[in-house]
């Protein structure tokens, strides 16, 4: 780690802290990122083989490659992404996630190498594939912490990120009716945080990335979360080194 700043936002480092013993209970505090989790990672699935000319079929798709998670929490998408064939790092800014983590990894024999920090800090080490979901809206500074995230890039890598949009349907449906009726914890947003896909792509243009896909990801009333071409609530997206 050098010396670089940090994006890292203490309170927010506490807040999702305290969700790190049940974090892996589909029905606990981190339960809507279980419900986010299968289109999320059939959208990355998606992306990998678009990206690397790989084949659908392969259970190993990152064989040989390897992947970042930035913001992994206690390892939902990391993971998957170790059990896909990567060498996975996952990073998080709460110590409490990492051990976290750790302890699930080692339950399903799994080989992760989870670290507590910012990305900003990481030095000299560069991922096939970095991916941040359902973290810039929580980080001090996105146009920093972009940068962290393409610093970390390797040539030919792949990202791919996610965020809710900053819009009245997320207003009301992520800060208002889950946070007010207890499907994600109080606090867990702060609208005025959120990221509109236009302005993300200029803080990834600024750091010489393209943004080559945007989906929504939307909630249907008999399917749960599904990749959408609407952005009104959230999106997913992948970007590539310009050139």
């Amino acid at each position: 780690m050098s010396e670089a700043s940090s994006t890292i936002v203490a309170s927010e480092a506490a807040h999702f802290g305290k969700m790190a013993a049940d974090w892996w209970d589909p029905k606990g505090s981190s339960a809507m990122l279980h419900r986010l989790n299968p289109v999320r990672l059939g959208y990355i699935r998606g992306a990998i083989d678009r990206h690397w000319d790989g084949d659908d079929t392969s259970f190993s798709p990152l064989a040989g490659r390897t992947a970042l998670d930035v913001g992994c929490g206690a390892g939902l998408l990391s993971e998957p992404l170790a059990r896909l064939g990567a060498a996975v790092t996952g990073l998080d800014a709460a110590p409490e996630n990492i051990a976290a983590a750790q302890a699930h990894a080692a339950l399903t024999g799994l080989s992760i190498d989870y670290r507590a920090g910012s990305v900003e800090r990481l030095t000299g080490e560069r991922f096939d594939l970095v991916v941040s979901l359902e973290v810039i809206e929580h980080v001090a500074s996105p146009a920093e912490f972009v940068r962290g995230l393409a610093g970390a890039l390797a040539p030919g890598g792949l990202m791919i990120l996610s965020t809710p949009n900053r819009t009245p349907l997320s207003r009301l449906t992520l800060v208002g009716i889950a946070e007010r009726t207890g499907m994600i914890p109080r606090g867990t947003h702060d609208w005025d945080k959120f990221l509109m896909p236009d302005e993300l792509t200029i803080l990834l243009a600024s750091e010489g990335l393209i943004v080559s896909d945007v989906r929504g990801i939307a909630l249907s009333p008999t399917r749960g979360f599904v990749l959408s071409d609407s952005v009104q609530l959230d999106y997913i997206l992948t970007a590539t080194r310009a050139g």
